[in-house]
């Protein structure tokens, strides 16, 4: 072989390239036509996520990431966004773009200015972002000292920036810039604006969004208005979560840091605890102030939400109030696996409603609700089929059925009960928190590292796993969860301000055992780079009731 050559695999298929040569020219040379090289943006190199221009210097193997994959999609908008970002500083140096949750397919965003510059100058933002990309404006890599990076920052009036770098003390500091924009990499981007064809602006008040190509039509201008996404309705819980954070002077990870190595994180805890408290009591009250009515509280939310702690924790407040709650779960009711409905994978899918024998459920609880007894099934999870013996249930005068589980806001559940004998209650992890001003942390992230930590801790599942599992979890959330999540009477946000502070202890060494040969080794490495953002704390101020427990331990609940 020539030594200036480099025997590399791509799709399976060996090459040679020069050394040196950029994954972008690899492809473009040993790609056949025909295969959409337009709409690749990244690679895959060996288990991890690189830019295109990464240049090769060692036998790897190569694939190409497009944007219907979840890497793909990822750096789309994290490259939209810095786009979005110089746009802003050429027209308006003095306002500061905020980041903040994912809504209506793409993410919201404050801009602070005085005078207000919204929504009129949104058609003047959207065309300079356009002219960016007409000129294929570059994104360019760099590094640096830490030092060096504070000080550009801190000339910029980025405080946020400067206080997560001081905070994490990381030696070198990879930087990106695009049109006059600098931002800290904490990920790879797409080479040049001129990927990024397909946004849009679209105004909500007091701020906007920047929306993205719908998932699977990246080529389409496929975007909706705000109110015809489904969490739309979330949108007031972001804002108070929002204020909440305002008041504790946590907004993001350089804030939280600094009040880990101060201990005021102590303080911290004990108010992001209470103020969740608080709203369980205030949820138990809503249920007490229509006992007349109300006799089943139905609770659903995605994975890793925290559900069965929230639960359990309401069922304390109804019974501070008088009431009686007594729990009955859905898992009871599934049918046997022969009679479960196929996947699009053909493997039962368990996370469909028609998994359920919903008859049998909506049956008994119209015989509970009416005060009659009724035998409860068991399930064997282990043959996938129904136990032999059941569990007599009857209810009381002043009894409360709490209902938990993926599908409690499904019409297709307790479809006979009438509306006003119900509440239904939505519960997700909504982080509001942010590595600073222009950079968000994904809800998904969140919920995943916690599921990381709790498989490992006691379901027998390691890191490598949960994550290989992850992509399916999501797809079963978009389909049997999010499209209900309107039907909710009450929504409940888990994310503690505090949590990935203290989940680090736990996430970064678990992620440290998935080996670097494994599938999810790629995912991993950026969950360890995304945890090492946070000081450690020892979680000895964690109070044993809280919905944190449910997943590093030493909950006082008991959890089957």
């Amino acid at each position: 072989m020539n030594v200036a050559q480099i025997e590399i695999t791509i799709n399976g298929e060996k090459h040679l390239v020069k050394h040196g040569e950029t994954i972008k020219a690899a492809f473009k040379h040993n790609l056949p036509p025909g295969k959409g090289k337009r709409a690749i943006l990244a690679a895959k190199q060996d288990q991890r996520v690189v830019s295109l221009n990464t240049q090769i210097t060692h036998p790897c193997q190569l694939s190409p990431i497009v944007y219907t994959d979840r890497e793909g999609m990822a750096m789309y908008r994290r490259s939209a966004c810095l786009l979005l970002y110089a746009a802003i500083k050429q027209l308006y140096p003095q306002a500061r773009p905020i980041v903040g949750q994912s809504l209506a397919g793409g993410y919201y965003y404050d801009l602070l200015c005085e005078p207000r510059l919204l929504p009129s100058a949104l058609p003047e933002i959207e065309a300079r972002m356009r002219q960016l990309v007409h000129e294929k404006t570059p994104f360019t890599l760099s590094v640096t000292t830490s030092e060096d990076a504070c000080r550009r920052f801190a000339a910029d009036g980025y405080e946020d920036k400067v206080k997560l770098l001081n905070s994490t003390r990381w030696p070198d500091v990879h930087l990106v810039e695009c049109g006059g924009f600098l931002e800290i990499q904490h990920s790879p981007f797409v080479p040049h604006a001129g990927y990024l064809e397909q946004f849009n602006l679209v105004s909500m008040p007091p701020g906007f969004i920047l929306q993205f190509p719908t998932s699977g039509r990246p080529n389409e201008k496929v975007f909706l208005q705000p109110q015809e996404y489904p969490d739309y309705s979330l949108f007031k819980i972001h804002l108070e979560t929002k204020a909440w954070n305002s008041i504790l002077g946590v907004t993001n990870v350089g804030t939280l840091n600094e009040s880990c190595l101060s201990g005021e994180i102590a303080e911290v805890i004990k108010i992001s605890e209470g103020f969740q408290e608080k709203k369980i009591a205030g949820f138990a009250d809503e249920v007490s102030s229509k006992r007349s009515n109300v006799r089943l509280v139905l609770i659903a939310g995605p994975s890793s939400s925290g559900k069965t702690t929230f639960s359990k924790r309401l069922m304390v407040q109804l019974r501070v109030n008088g009431l009686r709650p007594v729990a009955l779960s859905t898992d009871s009711y599934f049918l046997d696996r022969d009679k479960t409905p196929l996947g699009e994978d053909g493997k039962p899918d368990l996370e469909s409603i028609s998994a359920v024998d919903t008859a049998l459920f909506d049956e008994h609880l119209q015989k509970l609700l009416a005060g009659d007894k009724v035998e409860v099934p068991t399930y064997n999870f282990h043959l996938g089929v129904r136990g032999e013996r059941s569990i007599p249930m009857q209810l009381e005068k002043g009894d409360v059925l709490i209902v938990e589980g993926i599908h409690g806001l499904n019409p297709g559940l307790a479809k006979s009960v009438p509306a006003e004998n119900k509440l239904k209650i939505y519960i997700s992890a909504l982080t509001q928190l942010r590595l600073d001003s222009h950079n968000r942390i994904m809800t998904t992230d969140g919920r995943l590292i916690r599921r990381i930590v709790r498989d490992r801790n006691y379901r027998g599942y390691n890191a490598a796993k949960t994550i290989s599992v992850w992509p399916s979890v999501l797809v079963g959330e978009r389909k049997n969860i999010f499209p209900y999540q309107d039907e909710a009477d009450l929504v409940f946000n888990s994310s503690l301000v505090y949590e990935p502070a203290a989940l680090r202890p736990f996430a970064e060494r678990y992620l440290l055992e998935v080996p670097m040969n494994d599938d999810s080794f790629g995912e991993a490495e950026r969950l360890l780079r995304f945890v090492r953002n946070f000081v450690p704390i020892i979680p000895d101020e964690i109070p044993s009731t809280s919905i944190l427990r449910e997943f590093i331990g030493g909950s006082s609940f008991e959890y089957v």
